[in-house]
């Protein structure tokens, strides 16, 4: 090496083996990502072609500065080797914390992470705690950036030959920064990941975090796609505008609780999962399996996103998350409304309830938005019982911020809407210590959080059940997203998004399991129609309780991909064409039957005016009738 280096042309060679180096290393952090999360995806030699394609743009924009320094006709070695460590070392960090995050998300992150933590105080504490749950990933970063400053090749002179080589690099780099030379190809953006993936969730592997970043900072987030060129075509197929239905006589003023459990996904559920294990499987649950034996729930349910910020308008508001969480895009601007509000025009008390600081994930924001006139946060629980009941890490623990739930709507005037959104069932998964004999581990350590959670949920209806307000409420359990899973059926593409919908009302106590297909956006225009609501809203779901069986779908976003569900099949569109589609019962999703299904053009021709209605009213700001 030395030897070589002391050649002319030796700042080129420079150049060439040090971005060789940081090629590799993007590689062995994708390969550390793939086997922290082996388990939700496939293996295709096209994440290895594709990945360096998507390498290749994130190493040109990262290392432009330090390439061009490189090639300039003076010495700046210290400086650069410091520049290209410092740069090349943020992004391996990044690469392999994302490795840890997928798990929640699915998804490699973007830039609108920092607007989606931007209020929270308690970072330091969770990256504290995963730097000693992934001792071995800090270990990883440790040898790799060793090994980048032990054999970085420091250029020995310079020659004109450089000033030949940066022209020659300049047209490279832009390629590289784009994704190739031909007019035809514009800069490649995260979505373009699903054409070397097998599956959406795959494309998390081809991508990695330094480009996702990149490429999400200041993009025109919605893009209305002309599928329908007549608004009249686009109206009759789908339409987002609800008008008074004709089956609904007047409106009654139930009062109306919506349950938010953090993580709470379907898997956990013993009630809801009969066949897993052979049909040896109990759950985590008991409360909530009791509750189910007296509410409505339905066969096939969904959450709309992965994360906390997806949930609140996908079940406040009856808006989905596409492309981007939708109140962290300029979409969140516009004039919007939510079941909150519409119920509050009609005389209801409303209110919503975090037990974490106020102002955490933007909640505070979107509640005072959407027509929750108060807002109940970790503030006012401590002015009122005290500071003994912080979990130390995110919010109040789900016991005690439930049962100040209870007393606090006993203290509104009837009909109210209230909401709550709880934090136990959370990373760091943690529990309060007195009951760590009583939920002791399970397979997966959010298995012990969803034992107290359900037995907070337990506490919470037997207190509801005193409450002269009680039979006169309708209460909705759901879950903000799914988590960590340890059975494949969940970690498909569509199983990451099988959240419960349980609907109890304890003036009807008949339980049962419809026969239908639900989702987050369908529980505002299902609550709506429960209590015969006669006023025209904008949701883009549907009443589920007064559709056919054969009428109820589902849509969720992951990776570039729309999934659609429908006609007992789950449809993957990419905007353009349909990549895969498959049979609803067909759990892992291991037999593509595209193009071999006689609905997969109607459906395709339902997704798209799904996605046109929602692109054209996110960007003309019509959200409201």
């Amino acid at each position: 090496m030395k030897k070589m280096l002391s050649k002319p042309y030796a700042p080129i060679v420079s150049v060439v083996w040090n971005l060789l180096m940081v090629y590799i290393v993007y590689m062995l952090a994708r390969l550390v990502y793939y086997v922290e999360n082996i388990s939700y995806f496939s293996s295709s030699f096209d994440i290895i072609r594709g990945g360096l394609i998507f390498d290749t743009s994130a190493i040109v924009y990262t290392n432009a500065l330090w390439i061009l320094l490189m090639l300039l006709p003076w010495r700046m070695d210290k400086l650069c080797k410091w520049l290209f460590l410092i740069v090349n070392g943020i992004c391996l960090a990044m690469n392999l914390a994302d490795s840890v995050y997928f798990k929640y998300t699915m998804r490699r992150t973007t830039s609108t992470v920092f607007s989606e933590f931007s209020n929270e105080g308690n970072l330091g504490s969770i990256v504290g705690t995963e730097f000693l749950n992934h001792w071995y990933l800090v270990l990883i970063f440790g040898v790799i950036m060793y090994l980048l400053w032990r054999f970085y090749a420091t250029p020995r002179g310079h020659h004109k030959a450089c000033v030949a080589a940066l022209l020659i690099a300049i047209p490279l780099c832009i390629a590289g920064m784009r994704g190739g030379f031909t007019k035809a190809v514009r800069p490649i953006a995260v979505s373009n990941a699903n054409q070397y993936a097998q599956r959406p969730t795959d494309a998390a592997v081809v991508l990695n975090t330094p480009f996702a970043l990149l490429r999400t900072i200041d993009t025109n987030v919605f893009v209305v796609p002309n599928y329908f060129e007549s608004e009249a075509e686009l109206e009759s197929i789908y339409s987002p505008l609800h008008s008074s239905p004709s089956h609904l006589l007047s409106f009654q003023k139930k009062n109306v609780v919506i349950l938010i459990i953090e993580s709470f996904g379907r898997e956990y559920i013993g009630a809801l999962n009969h066949d897993l294990e052979d049909g040896k499987y109990k759950g985590y649950t008991p409360y909530v399996d009791s509750l189910i034996a007296h509410s409505t729930t339905f066969t096939h349910s969904y959450c709309n996103g992965r994360k906390s910020i997806d949930g609140m308008p996908s079940i406040l508001s009856s808006i989905p998350m596409f492309v981007e969480p939708f109140f962290l895009t300029p979409a969140s601007l516009n004039d919007y409304t939510g079941l909150a509000g519409l119920l509050a025009d009609e005389g209801y008390q409303t209110a919503f309830f975090h037990g974490a600081q106020n102002g955490s994930m933007g909640f505070q924001a979107f509640a005072q938005k959407t027509g929750f006139q108060r807002y109940y946060g970790r503030t006012e629980f401590e002015e009122a019982r005290g500071k003994n009941d912080f979990d130390g890490t995110w919010a109040i623990w789900d016991e005690p911020f439930m049962q100040y739930y209870a007393d606090e709507m006993s203290k509104m005037k009837q009909p109210f809407m209230t909401a709550l959104f709880t934090a136990s069932s959370h990373h760091p998964y943690a529990i309060p210590d007195k009951y760590k004999q009583q939920f002791p581990e399970g397979h997966l350590p959010i298995h012990k959080c969803i034992r107290y959670t359900d037995m907070a949920i337990g506490r919470f209806f037997e207190t509801a059940r005193k409450q002269p307000w009680f039979q006169n409420t309708i209460f909705v359990l759901t879950s903000d997203h799914t988590n960590l899973s340890d059975h494949p059926e969940y970690q498909s593409d569509l199983g990451g998004f099988c959240s419960p919908i349980i609907i109890y009302a304890p003036s009807q106590p008949d339980g049962h399991i419809e026969d239908k297909v639900a989702q987050q956006i369908d529980i505002m225009p299902t609550v709506l129609g429960m209590l015969g609501y006669q006023k025209p809203y904008v949701g883009f779901g549907i009443d589920v309780l007064n559709t056919p069986a054969e009428e109820t779908w589902a849509v969720n976003y992951l990776n570039g991909i729309y999934q659609y569900v429908h006609y007992g099949y789950v449809l993957q569109f990419d905007g353009t064409s349909t990549k895969a589609i498959y049979r609803l019962d067909d759990r892992l999703m291991k037999h593509d039957l595209k193009g071999r299904v006689s609905e997969q053009s109607q459906m395709e021709r339902e997704l798209k005016a799904i996605i046109q209605q929602y692109m054209t009213r996110m960007t003309q700001n019509r959200l409201m009738p």
